[in-house]
């Protein structure tokens, strides 16, 4: 699926509509350079679920934890990850085991440490907004 965003009210709003749509436990792959939206679609993500307070990248804490009425979020920025094997320092297959919806931005940067996903979203500037593909990938085939 492809849809253009001619706003950052836009890429709030399909992160919105990804409260509705995504399970409880769900993995998350955000791809896009910097200033993409990325966190932007979280913070609608988190929005639409009742979360009031800042939602900030996580750049330089690696994770930040959400904890909804409902449901459990973990947002991973691996921008500043300088080798893959840091992951298993922070324990990161522990945030997986649980049920809870975890969002990776630069999941390149954790290559061999990181799951198969069930979504990529992949943002790319274009024009005067940004140009959104959503691939749902369907596991063990």
């Amino acid at each position: 699926m492809k849809q253009h965003l001619n706003s950052t009210e836009e890429t709030e709003q399909f992160g919105a509509r990804l409260w509705e749509l995504l399970p409880r436990k769900c993995l998350v792959f955000l791809q896009g350079d910097l200033g993409a939206g990325k966190t932007t679609m979280v913070r609608g993500f988190l929005r639409a679920a009742g979360f009031s307070g800042a939602v900030k990248s996580p750049t330089y804490t690696l994770v930040e934890e959400y904890t909804l009425a409902d449901r459990q979020v973990f947002h991973f920025d691996l921008y500043r990850v300088a080798d893959p094997e840091e992951l298993e320092w922070i324990g990161i297959r522990d945030y997986f085991d649980q049920e809870a919806v975890c969002f990776i931005e630069w999941p390149d940067m954790g290559e061999g440490y990181l799951p198969e996903p069930d979504v990529v979203i992949t943002l790319t500037p274009e024009k005067n907004g940004r140009l959104l593909e959503l691939k749902m990938i369907k596991k063990g085939q």
